[in-house]
């Protein structure tokens, strides 16, 4: 299937890019023109790269020149760790989504798999289910639950395909490291204390890979509808740093309740999956332990190397 990734320099995009080409698909990854593709060198000679400019009047897909994609997964937003909640961004990134969808289908795209936010629920409503109520609290949040609503209706008036997947907590390799998993590796790595708050919060994390082939089935599939992509467990924010701390043998060095709660916080968050699970047969791969084993040992790889940052 010839399949086109936006944000293919993130985070999550990096790992779809992978997943895809591992699945022997024909891959174009839309990237703006300033992004550096640094999480794919190791691919870099497997699928197409495609730069364009979305603050131009041009249209967005024009670099294609001809190609043509069956599907989408469209990943680009804006996401900036400590800023992208409430950040006026969230609505330009919402208006670039609506302007792509509408491109995708003039250029031949049958099938759209864009992503939203576990943020989107009620998240006092306990686990969380795609029928489930609504009630964003973060222009982030807004602004992904109106791409939902607006871009499912006007896929059905364009009569292309359109699956809408809300992801909960990530975690694995490459992830920018003001990220709370990576924040901890990477302290307790380097010798330094990590304060943090009481840790009693419920999340539910799933491992990035496990992300990419769940967004991978959803557009090979061409499954339409809403999804939780999630783990659909539930550990504290404490266990989970625990955990890191065990792995890397410095517990000493964690503090926890050295933070206050941050205000307005929820103290619960869980998915159910089992749509997801019906509709593509898609199933994680990973435990969290081995999961978060692997990933402390790509940091420990990655800070040898003598690396600085990872945004």
């Amino acid at each position: 299937m010839r399949v086109l990734v936006t944000g293919a320099s993130g985070f999550v995009g990096s790992h779809v890019v992978k997943t895809l080409i591992d699945q022997g698909h024909d891959v174009t990854a839309l990237v703006r023109p300033e992004s550096s593709l640094w999480r794919l060198d190791e691919v870099a000679n497997r699928f197409r790269v495609v730069r364009s400019d979305s603050t131009g009047p041009a249209s967005l897909l024009a670099p294609l020149a001809g190609w043509r994609p069956e599907a989408c997964i469209h990943l680009a937003w804006y996401a900036v760790p400590g800023e992208y909640l409430q950040s006026n961004e969230n609505v330009t990134s919402l208006a670039l989504s609506l302007r792509m969808l509408d491109e995708l289908v003039v250029a031949g795209c049958e099938h759209v798999v864009m992503t939203g936010t576990c943020y989107e629920y009620d998240t006092d409503a306990g686990d969380l289910r795609e029928d489930g109520p609504v009630r964003p609290v973060t222009i982030y949040a807004a602004s992904k639950l109106a791409a939902k609503m607006i871009g499912e209706l006007r896929a059905a008036q364009l009569g292309v395909g359109f699956t809408w997947a809300r992801l909960f907590y990530l975690y694995g390799p490459f992830e920018d490291e003001r990220r709370l998993v990576p924040a901890v590796i990477r302290a307790l790595l380097e010798g330094r204390e990590f304060p943090a708050t009481s840790g009693v919060q419920v999340r539910d994390y799933l491992h990035v890979e496990d992300v990419a082939g769940a967004l991978c089935a959803l557009a090979t599939k061409r499954a339409a509808g809403t999804y939780n992509v999630c783990s659909g467990d539930k550990v504290t924010v404490a266990e989970l740093i625990g955990e890191v701390a065990r792995i890397i043998g410095r517990s000493d060095l964690v503090r926890v309740g050295a933070l206050p709660q941050r205000p307005g916080e929820p103290m619960y968050i869980r998915g159910d999956n089992s749509r997801l699970r019906q509709a593509t047969g898609w199933k994680p791969r990973h435990k969290l332990n081995e999961g978060l084993t692997g990933t402390v040992a790509w940091w420990k790889q990655f800070l040898e190397r003598g690396a600085q940052a990872v945004t």
